[in-house]
């Protein structure tokens, strides 16, 4: 349990990084989720001042509607994200752009693709545009 302690301490610092890189407001997220800014301090202090409380379980569902879902995700173990599900879905369109990913992909594995058989890097991006086009789809 210590090196659960640990890494998640590790982790909400690097959410504290992400907040300041990307311009999340600490006093926003506090009158978003309904936490006082005093508590959201002490679960992402700035860099080197002292160590984080780590989070409960209620404060993760608290911010969860307010924060990207990628900086949640630092909070699982590797291997696990958390992804927003969305609400209502056009099935039809979200058919046709798993048909044209599926599509993109099989020419991307011919003989005479950029790289082979092998998925080569602008194959790779553009494949990982598509599957984002999807609705509710994350690369």
């Amino acid at each position: 349990m210590a090196d659960a302690i640990r890494i998640i301490r590790a982790r909400q610092c690097t959410i504290r990084r992400q907040f300041d890189e990307r311009g999340i407001s600490l006093k926003a997220l506090a009158l978003d989720s309904g936490i006082k800014q005093s508590t959201l301090i002490s679960y992402f202090p700035m860099e080197g001042s002292r160590d984080p409380a780590v989070m409960p379980a209620s404060a993760v569902y608290c911010l969860a509607p307010f924060l990207p879902a990628d900086l949640l995700s630092l909070l699982l173990p590797d291997g696990f994200a958390i992804v927003r599900v969305p609400e209502a879905m056009d099935h039809c369109e979200a058919a046709e752009a798993m048909q044209d990913y599926l599509c993109a992909k099989s020419r991307a594995h011919r003989a005479d693709s950029e790289a082979g058989e092998a998925i080569g890097p602008s194959e790779d991006a553009a494949l990982r545009a598509k599957l984002a086009a999807v609705p509710g789809g994350r690369p």
